[in-house]
C-alpha cells in the first residue's frame, strides 16, 4: 500500500479502522511565525496556519512544558496541547492580486473552524508503538522542492481534487487519483492535501539541527506494511500525518485564472508547483495520554482521552504577532516572497 492509498483508506473508513486516531484541530492563528526553522524571528519568512495549544510562540524553547503553559487547545482531545503548522495557500488571480485560501472542516469532522485533521496511526498488525516524548519535534517536506523526485520529502506529500460534496469519480473519499503537485483543474469540492511524517526514531534525540535526522522511514516498505525500522532508528513511533482541506470553491472561475492556463494557487513561500509542501510538529500531549490512546487502539472516539466539543475548540485562539494584511487584495505575498515563474 502506498501513501496515497493509505490516505484514501483514512477517508473512506474513518469509523472502522481500529488503529487510527483521527481528530480535528481548529485554527489557532494565522501568522508569520516559525519556531522550528526560524526560532525567535518576528516575523518569519512566510505565513503559516497553526493549530493546537495556545502556548505557541515565536521561540518554543525545547524546555517549554506545553501542557503546563497552554490554557486551551484547538484540538478535539483536550489533553493534546501539541502544535502543528503548515504554510498557507494563496490564490493568484489573472490581474496578479492574491487572496488567502481558507481551510474548511474535513468530512465527518464538521464544525471545526478551518485548521486541519490530525492522524496518529498504529500498526495494522496490532504491534505497539512508542509515543513521542516531551520536547520531541520534527518537520517533513522541503520548501525548496519544485519538481517530483524519489526523495522521502517528495513522496510524503499529496494533493487530491475533491468534487462537489466529496462526490464524483475523481474526488470521492477512497477513490480517485492523488498527485504530488497541485491539481491542474478546478476542484468543485476543494483541494485536500496530506503530509506524512517519519515513523522511526533513533531513541535518543528529541530533535536535531535539521529537525529530521533523529527520525527516519521504514526500510523496504511502509509503516502500514509493517516494514522494519532501520538499525540507526530502531524505535517505532506513531504514523503522524496532517490532512488539510483548502476551500478553493470560490476560485474555480477559469476566466480569472492565469492567461497561460496554468493553475492559480501558490503557497505562502512562493511555490506554484506544490512539491514544496511541508509541515512542522511540536509534541505537547499531557502525561501518558498519547501512549494510552495508542495502546487502546483509539479511533475517532477515544474513551481513554478527555475530549471537548468543537465550539470550545473553536474558541481557543491567540492574537497575531505580526501586524500586516495577509488575507486579500495583496499585490505580493506577505514577506515579499518571490512567486515561481
Amino acid at each position: 500500500m502506498n501513501r496515497f492509498s493509505l490516505a484514501s483508506l483514512a477517508l473512506a473508513f474513518p469509523a472502522s479502522v481500529n488503529a487510527m486516531l483521527r481528530f480535528s484541530c481548529s485554527q489557532l492563528v494565522l501568522d508569520r511565525l516559525d519556531p522550528l526553522v526560524q526560532p525567535g524571528s518576528i516575523p518569519s519568512g512566510h505565513v503559516h496556519q497553526i493549530v493546537g495549544g495556545n502556548a505557541f510562540n515565536a521561540t518554543m524553547d525545547p524546555s517549554l512544558d506545553l501542557p503546563q503553559e497552554s490554557t486551551c487547545t484547538t484540538c478535539t482531545f483536550s489533553e493534546d496541547h501539541s502544535n502543528y503548522w503548515t504554510a498557507n495557500l494563496y490564490y493568484r488571480s489573472r490581474d496578479g492580486s492574491l487572496t488567502r485560501v481558507p481551510q474548511m472542516a474535513n468530512q465527518f469532522l464538521e464544525g471545526a473552524n478551518g485548521g486541519m485533521t490530525i492522524y496518529y496511526i498504529q500498526p495494522y498488525d496490532g504491534s505497539s508503538v512508542t509515543a513521542f516524548a516531551p520536547g520531541f519535534r520534527m518537520l517533513v517536506g522541503n520548501p525548496m522542492l519544485r519538481e517530483e523526485s524519489d526523495s522521502p520529502d517528495s513522496q510524503m506529500s499529496s494533493f487530491r481534487c475533491f468534487e462537489e460534496n466529496f462526490g464524483g469519480e475523481n474526488g470521492a473519499p477512497g477513490t480517485g487519483q492523488d498527485t504530488r503537485h497541485f491539481p491542474t483543474r478546478p476542484c468543485p469540492g476543494g483541494i485536500r492535501t496530506n503530509l506524512f511524517f517519519p515513523t522511526c526514531w533513533d531513541g535518543v534525540n528529541l530533535d536535531t539541527p535539521d529537525h529530521k535526522s533523529h527520525v527516519a522511514y521504514p526500510v523496504g516498505g511502509t509503516f502500514e506494511m509493517n516494514a522494519p525500522c532501520p538499525d540507526s532508528h530502531p524505535v517505532k513511533i506513531p504514523q503522524l500525518f496532517f490532512e488539510i482541506v483548502w476551500d478553493t470553491r470560490e476560485f474555480n472561475d477559469q476566466s480569472d485564472w492565469p492567461e497561460d492556463g496554468s493553475q492559480p494557487f501558490v503557497f505562502s513561500f512562493g511555490d506554484t508547483t506544490g512539491y514544496g509542501q511541508h509541515g512542522d510538529y511540536v509534541f505537547g500531549w499531557e502525561g501518558d495520554s498519547l501512549q494510552r490512546a495508542m495502546d487502546d487502539n483509539c479511533n475517532v472516539a477515544c474513551p481513554t482521552l478527555r475530549s471537548q466539543d468543537v465550539n470550545t475548540a473553536n474558541q481557543c485562539t491567540i492574537p497575531r504577532s505580526v501586524d500586516e494584511e495577509i488575507d486579500s487584495g495583496l499585490s505580493k505575498l506577505p514577506g515579499d516572497n518571490p512567486i515561481d515563474p
